[in-house]
C-alpha cells in the first residue's frame, strides 16, 4: 500500500443546489459515505453553489433531506464552495505569479471569430490565446480572464481506481480559463481547491466527470499540490439500458420515501448497484461498510430494476426492529402527505407489526395489510368480503359471540376454540375463517384470524362481530 493511501480517508460529496438529490447523487454519496466509514476516515459534504443564477436554497434543503433520509451523516458543517470565492481568486493569482497562468485579453467575440474561421478551414477550434507568452509590458488596460498554461505537448495519465489508466493528449486540452474577467472562480479551478484545502484524499464520482479529472490534475500539478486517488463510477441506467430519465420513474431520492420504501433497504439497494461483494444481495450497513471497496464497482452503467429493490426492502422491513419500523412509517406518512396515525392507531399498528412486517415489501403494502388495526368501526366489506357474509354466516357468527366473552384471549386458546366450534358446526375451519376476515378487516386476504383477534382485542373483535350478523 502507498503511503498516499495510508493517510485517513477523507471523502466528499458535492452536489450542485439545482434541484432534488437525484438518485444518482444519492448513490454516489453512499459510496464516499461507505468508503469514509468504512476506513475510519471523514466524509465532508460541499454544496457546489456558484452558479448563483439556477443555485437555490430550496433546492439545497431538499439535498440535505434526501441525504438524511438515507441516513448518510457527513462530517463537520456543511461548506458553500461561493463562500470561498475569495480563496478560488487567491490561488488563481497565485498560479499567475507562478508561471503556471496568464493574462488574457482576448474578447469573446475574438473567440467565436477565430473558431468560425477554424470550422470553415476544418481546423482544430481549440483557442490557442495569443497573450500565452505575451510580455507584460505589452498588456492592455482592459479586462482579461486568466488562464491556466496547460502542456502542449505529450499526454495528461490519469490512473483511475474504477476505469483503470486512462490517457489524454494534450493538444486536445486548451489553456481553461481559472478566473473570469468579473474576477469569479470557473467550477473547474473551484473543485480542485476546494478538495485540496479541505483535504479530500479520494474523488469517488460520476464517470461524466472522468474528462474533468484530466483538467483538473494539471491545476493540482500546477500547485505542486497532491493528486488525490480518481474513482469515476459508471452511471445509472433504466431497465431498458437507457440513459436514466422521468420515463423510468422516480429519479429523486426523496420520491423514494414518499413511495413507501425503507431507507435501509434503500441504501441497500443503491450499495449493490454497480457493486458485488461476492454474491451478497441483502446485508446491513455495518455489513456494507465493513466490504466496501472500489475494487468492487464495475465499470459498466447499473440498470435500476424496481423487482429487486423491492425484494431488498421487504427484507429488511421483516428483520426491523419495530420502534425503527414505526418511526419510518411515520416519516413515510409526512413525505407522502398522508394522515397522520392516531394514538389508537399507532398502538394497534406497533403491537400488529410482528403479523405484517414478513409480509410486505413497502410501507403502503403493509398499512394495506394493516387496515383491519387501522380502521374504525363499522367496518365496510368490500365486494369480495360482502359475499362471504350471507345469512347463513351472519347466524353463525351470532353464535360464536357468547363463546368468545368467556374465551381465554391467547393465540393458542383462541385457536383451539374456533377449531372446536368450527367441528361442532360441521364445517372445516375454512368455511368459519371466510367470514371473520370479512367482519375483522372486511377483506379476504389478511394476517390470520387469530392474529387480527389478538391485535385488536376482545371488545372490539366481538363489537365488529355482532356489527357483521346484524348486517
Amino acid at each position: 500500500m502507498s503511503a498516499r493511501t495510508e493517510k485517513p480517508v477523507v471523502t466528499r460529496f458535492a452536489p450542485s443546489p439545482t434541484g432534488y438529490l437525484h438518485i444518482g447523487g444519492g448513490r454516489t454519496a453512499l459510496f464516499n459515505w461507505l468508503f469514509a466509514r468504512g476506513h475510519g476516515g471523514t466524509f465532508l459534504l460541499r454544496i457546489e453553489d456558484t452558479d448563483r443564477e439556477r443555485s437555490t436554497p430550496e433546492a439545497t434543503a431538499a439535498i440535505l433531506r434526501g441525504l438524511q433520509w438515507l441516513g448518510l451523516d457527513w462530517d463537520g458543517e456543511v461548506v458553500s464552495q461561493f463562500a470561498r470565492k475569495d480563496r478560488h481568486a487567491e490561488v488563481a493569482h497565485e498560479m499567475l505569479a507562478r508561471g503556471a497562468a496568464y493574462k488574457c485579453f482576448a474578447t469573446t467575440e475574438e473567440i467565436e471569430t477565430f473558431r468560425e474561421a477554424a470550422r470553415a478551414e476544418g481546423r482544430s477550434t481549440l483557442f490557442q490565446s495569443p497573450w500565452r507568452e505575451a510580455d507584460p509590458a505589452t498588456h492592455p488596460d482592459a479586462p482579461f480572464v486568466i488562464r491556466m498554461k496547460a502542456p502542449r505537448t505529450g499526454e495528461t495519465v490519469i490512473e483511475d481506481r474504477v476505469q483503470g489508466t486512462v490517457r489524454f493528449a494534450n493538444d486536445t486540452l486548451d489553456d481553461m480559463v481559472v478566473l473570469r474577467s468579473d474576477g469569479t472562480p470557473t467550477y473547474m479551478l473551484a473543485v480542485v481547491v476546494d478538495d485540496h484545502d479541505m483535504g479530500v484524499t479520494h474523488v469517488i464520482r460520476g464517470d461524466d466527470h472522468l474528462n474533468n479529472a484530466a483538467r483538473q490534475t494539471m491545476v493540482y500539478q500546477a500547485m505542486g499540490w497532491e493528486i488525490p486517488v480518481w474513482a469515476h463510477i459508471p452511471l445509472i441506467h433504466g431497465p431498458d439500458g437507457k440513459k436514466l430519465s422521468k420515463r423510468h420513474g422516480a429519479l429523486g431520492v426523496e420520491e423514494y420515501q414518499a413511495m413507501g420504501y425503507p431507507a435501509a433497504g434503500m441504501r441497500n439497494y443503491l450499495t449493490r448497484l454497480g457493486w458485488a461483494h461476492g454474491d451478497a444481495e441483502f446485508f446491513t450497513s455495518e455489513q456494507a461498510m465493513e466490504w466496501f471497496g472500489l475494487e468492487g464497482i464495475g465499470r459498466s452503467p447499473a440498470r435500476l430494476d424496481f423487482k429487486k429493490l423491492e425484494s431488498v426492502c421487504g427484507q429488511h422491513i421483516a428483520v426491523m426492529e419495530d420502534d425503527a419500523l414505526m418511526h419510518e412509517i411515520v416519516a413515510y406518512l409526512a413525505a407522502a402527505q398522508k394522515p397522520a396515525l392516531s394514538p389508537l392507531q399507532d398502538t394497534r399498528l406497533k403491537s400488529a407489526l410482528y403479523c405484517l412486517k414478513d409480509r410486505a415489501k413497502t410501507f403502503p403494502e403493509l398499512l394495506e395489510k394493516a387496515r383491519f388495526a387501522l380502521e374504525s368501526r363499522p367496518i365496510v366489506p368490500d365486494d369480495a368480503a360482502t359475499k362471504s357474509l350471507d345469512a347463513v354466516s351472519r347466524g353463525i357468527l351470532r353464535e360464536l359471540t357468547p363463546m368468545l366473552q368467556t374465551a381465554s384471549w391467547s393465540k393458542q386458546e383462541l385457536e383451539a376454540a374456533l377449531t372446536a366450534f368450527a367441528s361442532e358446526k360441521g364445517m372445516g375451519f375454512g368455511k368459519l375463517a371466510g367470514p371473520l376476515r370479512a367482519a375483522l378487516a372486511g377483506r379476504t386476504v389478511t394476517p390470520s384470524v387469530y392474529d387480527m383477534m389478538l391485535v385488536i382485542g376482545r371488545d372490539e373483535t366481538i363489537a365488529r362481530l355482532e356489527d357483521a350478523a346484524v348486517g
